[in-house]
Formats: C-alpha cells, structure tokens, sequence
C-alpha cells in the first residue's frame, strides 16, 4: 500500500490547502521585495514613468477624496452627536471630546478609508488588469516600473490622502459641533486632543494607515502578477483577494488596539 493511500482524504485535503495558503503568502511577499527597490529607484520618478504614476495617483485618489469626504463628514457627524448626547445624559460630557476623537479618528476613520480604496479601486482594478496578462513568467522589468508600481502606489497614496484628510476634517466637526464658531474654546480643546495623541498613540496611529496603505496597495495586484486570466481564475482569486486583504486589515486593527489599550 503506498503511503498516499494511507492518508485519510481530510488529511490529504488540509495538506494541499495548507500548501496552498503559505504558497500565496509566500508569493505576496516576492511580490512585495519586486516592488520595495522600484519605490526607492530614482527611475520611477522620472520623465514617462513620472507621467504614469502621476495620473495613476489623480485617477485613484481624486474620485474617492470627493466621495468619501463627504461620506465621512455625515457620518462623523451622526456619530459625534450620538457621543455628545449620550455622554450628557449620563453627565459625562467631560469625556465627549475624548472618545469622539478615539473611535472615530484612531479606530473608525483609517478602517473605513482603507476599506473604501479597497472596494472601490484596487480590487476592480486588479481585476481588470488581470484580464490583459498571463502569467509572470512574461513580466520584464520595464512592465513592473509602468504598469505594477504606479497601480500599487496609487493605491497606497490613496489610503494615505484620504485618512490624513477624514482625521483632520472629522477634528474641525467635532470642535464645531461641540463648541460652535467660536475660537475661545480652542485652548481646552487642543490640549483634550494633545492629552489623547500621546507620542505612542500617534506612532501607533501613523503605522496603521501605513500598514493598511501596504495591503490595500500589494495584495489585489499580486494576484495579477502571478495568475492568469482565465474568468474561473480571476473570479476565484479576486474573492480570495477580497478575503484575505479584509483578514489582514482585521489583524493590523486588533494590534493598534492592543497597543493603544493594553
């Protein structure tokens, strides 16, 4: 009997999965070393390639600034009067200002601006890019500087615009809606918001819209870079995508809120 046939088929199955999942990280992380000296390399700024990365970054991130400012400052202002409110009915309105500016500009504002590049960007269009290649055996260099690094660029510069642009424009609403348009509040109010944004606090805060900015980048054009595009193929792997690039987003929150909180 060959040892093959002694293996249950659950076994064999949990094998070839196993195999399988630490295969694409694995190639996610090639991918990623690909694009790492392409960021540093002067020749990716320069003349043509200049061109292309600057209308990779308008196109991603022009669009998505314009919905999702105005998606955020609704929100954010439901959100903040839910706070205001319900501190004042328990007389903790002391603690208002404190934890609008916790859940939503260190939790909620760098989750949803990722989110939103994700669904709306780099998982379509590592999709739609997938349909034009083959394999990444064909891949020369030339291809990644022109067409892999703008997309992944782009995708991390959006994370990074639209975060930093919610944080700030969510901090102006709270001070209004608390406040009013008066500037004889702003001494307690920045020092309520100095108090919350220690030095680790903020470091935390910059290395998760750093990290966030990195997956939403990398993961959907990975896939491009080593599958094909057969339909079946590019269906399956941009659910994967889709599933994997939410299970990190996950992980790297669970961290900034073991790190802020514990």
């Amino acid at each position: 009997m060959s040892m093959d046939a002694s293996i249950p088929p659950a076994l064999r199955r949990l094998n070839r999965a196993t195999v399988a999942w630490l295969n694409s990280w694995w190639r996610l992380l090639q991918f990623a070393v690909l694009m790492l000296p392409l960021a540093f390399s002067p020749t990716s700024y320069r003349g043509a390639n200049r061109n292309l990365l600057a209308r990779h970054i308008v196109r991603d991130t022009a669009p998505n600034l314009a919905w999702y400012g105005v998606l955020s400052a609704l929100v954010s202002l439901v959100l903040i009067r839910i706070v205001v409110v319900t501190s004042q009915s328990y007389g903790l309105s002391r603690f208002a200002l404190e934890m609008v500016v916790r859940v939503l500009v260190l939790e909620l504002i760098p989750l949803t601006a990722a989110a939103f590049v994700a669904l709306r960007t780099t998982l379509p269009a590592g999709l739609e890019f997938s349909q034009s290649r083959n394999s990444a055996a064909n891949t020369s260099e030339a291809e990644l500087r022109q067409e892999f690094f703008p997309r992944v660029a782009a995708g991390v510069f959006a994370v990074w615009i639209l975060a930093a642009v919610s944080c700030v424009m969510t901090l102006i609403l709270a001070y209004l809606s608390m406040y009013g348009f008066t500037p004889w509040a702003l001494p307690g109010y920045t020092r309520v918001v100095g108090q919350v944004f220690n030095p680790a606090v903020a470091l935390i805060l910059v290395l998760k819209i750093v990290f966030f900015s990195f997956a939403v980048g990398l993961i959907p054009m990975a896939s491009s870079f080593y599958f094909g595009s057969s339909y079946r193929a590019k269906v399956t792997h941009g659910l994967y995508d889709m599933v994997r690039l939410f299970a990190v987003m996950l992980l790297i929150e669970i961290a900034s809120l073991m790190g802020n909180y514990y």
